[in-house]
């Protein structure tokens, strides 16, 4: 696992306005968190994020120990095979830790329902906004973020 500091933005998207309701592709759910074999999660993390993610063991100890952790908000995306399509995992204090889709079901707007299933999780709790980091060099992830309404603070 790689210690290197990239250079990142924080971003906000306010949950003070109605959050339209995920559109899923076709065949893909999300499903809960204990209903998924962790090391399936993992998977998609490592395609995602290469060289970024601790092993399976310490990831999934550190995640469930975590005083952030709630089940509820980690969610991972599911298709009608049982294949893990992407997850998005968050924090208690209003923080979307991680936003991975595996390279076969990008482009499918699978990233959008997931963070606009979390919007709607967060926006139930009461929450008045959610963050996230993002690299400054992920101009892909950035260009999803700004078309859901997240601006820099």
């Amino acid at each position: 696992m790689s210690t290197t500091v990239r250079p990142h933005l924080r971003l906000r998207k306010r949950l003070d306005t109605p959050i339209p309701a995920p559109v899923w592709p076709p065949g893909i759910t999300p499903e809960r968190f204990d209903a998924v074999e962790p090391s399936r999660i993992h998977a998609v993390l490592e395609a995602a994020f290469p060289g970024l993610v601790a092993a399976r063991e310490d990831w999934y100890g550190n995640l469930t120990t975590d005083s952030e952790f709630d089940p509820a908000l980690c969610v991972p995306a599911i298709t009608e095979d049982g294949q893990v399509a992407g997850f998005v995992q968050c924090w208690t204090g209003d923080f979307i830790k991680d936003l991975a889709v595996a390279p076969q079901f990008r482009g499918k707007g699978l990233g959008a329902a997931l963070m606009l299933h979390v919007f709607g999780l967060f926006a139930a709790r009461g929450s008045s906004h959610v963050d996230l980091k993002v690299e400054t060099e992920e101009q892909p992830a950035r260009r999803l973020y700004a078309r859901l309404g997240m601006v820099e603070v």
